[in-house]
């Protein structure tokens, strides 16, 4: 693996659904989806702004500045709840970029000032600060710093975005939400594999078992066995599940991961391993 920048992956959320809270999910955690790819000399690219990006501001610091670029996947509720908590935007002299589809004719602006809006929140997009933006990106790249970033479609429920994050040599794909072509296991589309190409990692889906996935077929996601095929298919032998369904408790990741692991030999797959608030990853 090429050796990045001191370059981190951190997990701040790594929920699916809605957030959740009790003893049984302790060791996981309950924030939904947020990822934070930062290194020494590139200011902080962060996949999805669900719950967990709370986290991340009170790790960056409340009422400090930021800079940074927001990769948004869709506009579920749980991959975008967390912007309007997330402290530092609010500062003055932060500038935030926020990409994700569109979603038919409505900007991503447009969808976010859908959200933030009363009666349903009482801070309107309007109020947030000169520095954020909101682009729209759908099947492009584009370059941010020294990273270059693509963005292309994945199967879901609505326009949703995969992402592929090229830095320092390092290769990292990120597909929170991905659903699983239904008597189909093995079939992947063109556009997953180009994200994914070779990568160094992969983040992915790994929500429903597979009779969740029976009696749920079009909700949009997919096993971790779906996941393994991806990365089997891709070319890559690190995968980190992702998007843990809010019903599985700690006992249930971990045996999904382990099968997930005792598969991913014959695969070609060395590394499986189930995200977790808090991990780090350094690449």
């Amino acid at each position: 693996m090429p050796s990045g920048n001191n370059l981190r992956v951190t997990f701040y959320g790594v929920r699916g659904s809605t957030p959740c809270s009790s003893d049984a999910l302790r060791r996981y955690g309950g924030n939904t989806s947020c990822v934070v790819i930062e290194n020494d000399d590139q200011a902080p690219i962060v996949c999805d702004v669900g719950t967990g990006l709370r986290n991340f501001g009170a790790a960056w610091g409340q009422v400090r500045p930021v800079e940074a670029t927001m990769l948004i996947s869709h506009l579920h509720w749980d991959h975008v709840q967390g912007l309007p908590f997330f402290n530092p935007i609010h500062h003055h002299n932060s500038a935030v970029t926020l990409y994700g589809p569109p979603h038919g004719e409505q900007s991503m602006r447009e969808s976010f000032s859908g959200l933030m809006r009363p009666p349903y929140f009482p801070i309107c997009c309007d109020q947030l600060p000169r520095g954020v933006r909101f682009l729209d990106a759908k099947s492009e790249s584009f370059v941010v710093g020294d990273a270059k970033i693509t963005a292309g479609n994945v199967p879901h429920v609505g326009d949703t975005n995969g992402y592929r994050i090229e830095i320092d040599g390092v290769v990292i794909a990120y597909l929170p939400d991905h659903q699983e072509p239904v008597g189909s296991p093995t079939s992947v589309a063109a556009s997953v594999l180009e994200l994914c190409d070779g990568a160094d990692v992969i983040i992915h889906d790994a929500q429903f078992t597979a009779e969740e996935l029976k009696s749920r077929p079009h909700w949009g996601h997919c096993t971790p066995r779906y996941a393994l095929e991806v990365a089997a298919q891709a070319g890559v032998d690190r995968l980190v599940l992702f998007h843990h369904d809010p019903w599985h408790d700690d006992d249930t990741v971990d045996s999904l991961a382990q099968m997930c692991r005792e598969e991913a030999k014959d695969l070609g797959v060395r590394h499986v391993i189930a995200a977790s608030e808090g991990l780090v990853l350094r690449l």
